[in-house]
């Protein structure tokens, strides 16, 4: 068991300095809002209106229920253990098998991945469109999203903090792009012009109503995700025990809210089929509603929101492939830092590597963003599941509890938005397999290299996945 020793200026554990405590209340919910918001709805809600027409708010409404429920599980497990790692680290804990607990890891690492490379791709595709750069896919949308990417690996390599404090600008801006939708809505509702009878208007096509809000939900729920990316990093949180809670439900709400505000004002100003045309919806918004307003300034906006969306996650993504690293499950070479920046230079390196091939590759904003939420899915059915199994697990500090029936629900729930019943394309389970696949060799290769060198078996213990000194 670790032993953690308080000091005047830091923590201790077993011999080696713990993160730093950046984050207070203030900081956490911008860090919660700006990786909630951003990607999702900036570029799928085309896409959303797409699956059901002009009850596009409703697939949105819906995933934040589920993400809502969700979210009382992951605020009884932190409240309950605050510590970096997350998914993984209550894995470990409810049913102690290892290879099982490195699966949630890599899975959450490789969602982050995904939406990362979701908004890259969004990010270059506004680009083109407020540069007038001639073309709105092929070749000249990856070169620019693989430049983006390759500058979100260099703000991530300078530091936690940094990036903390560039995600409270970013955040800003992308928080006040969507209130320009909604105020455009307003307007428009004012003045008697667009039309909100659509509102109301249901075109799944050939799907039946529920089949059509279910498939669109699948999609929407990427929109949600991001309050998990919190929980990792309840060590760098100052009292994560008392904030936790009230931040995260306060930013939930918010941004719940914000996206139904939006996705009505969208869909009225904006008739279904001319929405789901490319992945710039909400550019086509503000320029219906509201010709006059300088169209450039908004895409600039929105560039800037779905960039604070790719550092949050590739942040994310990085310290868990350093921390699986440091708890020899992945090849010790990821694990190393920068002497100067004490950042884990490496797994940065790895995690941007495998951006640029899904950006390559795969491309399609929809295929990426699906296959975040289907990760994330699977990934909080297994939490759900954990709050349950860790109820015999008492620790001596007051924490959190969800009521009993809401992980239930949650389980249920998530796992069946993450079955092809749900209507997921079958490109989404391939990445995903892809993906998880690269995982497990990567295991394979660090078992070898551990009975070729003499260290033991691969034993992952989350709870140490960031104790080999700061990664900020």
């Amino acid at each position: 068991m670790a032993e953690t020793v308080r000091t005047d200026d830091h923590e201790t554990v077993d011999g080696q300095p713990s993160l730093k405590r950046v984050m207070g209340p203030g900081l956490l919910l911008l860090f919660i809002v700006g990786d909630i918001l951003g990607t999702g709805i900036y570029a799928l809600t085309g896409q959303v209106a797409a699956q059901v027409g002009g009850v596009v708010w409703l697939p949105f409404l819906v995933a934040f229920l589920v993400a809502l429920v969700t979210a009382f599980s992951y605020l009884e497990l932190v409240t309950k253990y605050p510590q970096a790692a997350g998914a993984a680290l209550y894995t470990h804990k409810a049913f102690g098998i290892h290879f099982v607990t490195f699966l949630v890891a890599f899975a959450v690492m490789s969602s982050g991945i995904t939406s990362a490379s979701t908004a890259a791709r969004a990010f270059s595709a506004n680009a083109a469109s407020v540069f007038g750069l001639g073309f709105e896919d092929g070749i000249g949308i990856t070169l620019i999203a693989l430049g983006f990417m390759s500058l979100v690996g260099l703000v991530n390599h300078r530091g936690v903090g940094e990036s903390v404090k560039a995600n409270v600008v970013l955040t800003c801006v992308e928080l006040s792009g969507l209130l320009i939708v909604i105020g455009v809505g307003l307007w428009a509702l004012g003045v008697g012009e667009g039309d909100f009878s659509r509102v109301t208007e249901f075109d799944t096509g050939d799907r039946s109503v529920v089949g059509g809000v279910i498939a669109a939900t699948g999609l929407a729920f990427f929109a949600m995700v991001g309050f998990e990316d919190s929980v990792n990093m309840a060590e760098e949180c100052k009292e994560p025990r008392r904030i936790f809670p009230k931040v995260l439900l306060t930013g939930l709400l918010t941004t719940g809210l914000i996206y139904v505000l939006v996705s009505i004002s969208a869909i009225a100003l904006v008739p279904a089929g001319e929405l789901s045309q490319g992945d710039t919806p909400l550019l086509q918004v503000v320029q219906a509603g509201a010709p006059g307003f300088p169209i450039g300034i908004f895409g600039v906006i929105t560039m800037f929101a779905v960039a604070n969306s790719a550092l949050i996650n590739m942040l994310m993504a990085s310290r868990l492939v350093y921390g699986m690293s440091r708890q020899h499950v992945l090849p010790p070479l990821l694990g190393k830092v920068h002497v100067k920046r004490r950042t884990p230079t490496t797994a940065i390196l790895f995690t941007t590597a495998l951006a640029f091939g899904l950006i390559t590759f795969v491309g399609a904003v929809p295929a990426l963003g699906g296959t975040t939420a289907l990760l994330l899915l699977m990934v909080f059915t297994v939490v759900n599941i954990a709050v349950l199994v860790l109820r015999k697990d008492t620790v001596d500090a007051d924490h959190f509890r969800t009521p009993t029936v809401l992980p239930v629900v949650g389980a249920l729930a998530c796992a069946f938005l993450a079955t092809p019943w749900a209507g997921r394309p079958t490109e989404q389970y391939e990445i995903a397999g892809i993906l998880l696949a690269i995982g497990v060799v990567l295991w394979g290769v660090t078992v070898l290299i551990n009975r070729r060198t003499g260290a033991a078996v691969p034993q992952l213990d989350p709870e140490r996945f960031t104790k080999g000194g700061p990664v900020n």
